[in-house]
């Protein structure tokens, strides 16, 4: 009884240390991308393929978990412009949040993620649609952002961005305990 009781005790540490790992990760990426971005764009594939956009966003920590990212902005294509937002949560390594105003909307779920160094990448879902969201910093000032959909079970890439980051962000505490 002891020795199982000792093996139990192990055994949840070491989850739990797992999880302090993959939230301390998480905190560390958010944090990293906070910020402003500027940069252009274009849709690479379907009905409005070559289109292309400039995008200005704004990166902050998230306003409903303890680590995440809060993404507002706007994308312009010659005089219109489109309001955007996303917002990515992590709790305990599962992830979760939505861009615009999310699936029951005119926008996505974000249904899943990973964070591996400098790349996130995030599941999303509409209805019957889904697709993924990769944003990798190729140094601390530069980030490409790529979405695909699912077609026929292949990701296919859809929109690709590329940002720079407008002005550094010191220190911002990214966690909310």
């Amino acid at each position: 009884m002891f020795y199982r009781s000792v093996i139990a005790a192990g055994a949840f540490a070491i989850g739990l240390t797992g999880s302090t790992i993959a939230m301390a990760s998480d905190s560390a990426f958010f944090q990293s991308v906070a910020g402003k971005w500027r940069g252009p764009g274009e849709i690479v594939a379907g009905k409005y393929k070559g289109t292309k956009f400039v995008c200005d966003f704004e990166g902050g920590p998230s306003e409903t978990a303890k680590v995440g990212l809060l993404l507002d902005g706007k994308c312009r294509v010659g005089m219109f412009t489109q309001k955007m937002s996303a917002s990515i949560n992590s709790d305990r390594g599962r992830y979760s949040g939505s861009f615009m105003d999310g699936g029951d909307g005119k926008g996505l779920d974000i249904v899943s993620g990973k964070i591996s160094g400098n790349k996130i990448v995030v599941g999303l879902n509409r209805a019957k649609l889904d697709g993924a969201m990769v944003a990798h910093l190729t140094d601390q000032n530069q980030m490409n952002v790529t979405v695909s959909v699912e077609v026929q079970g292949t990701l296919v890439p859809v929109i690709g961005i590329t940002l720079s980051r407008n002005s550094k962000v010191g220190s911002l505490r990214m966690d909310r305990r």
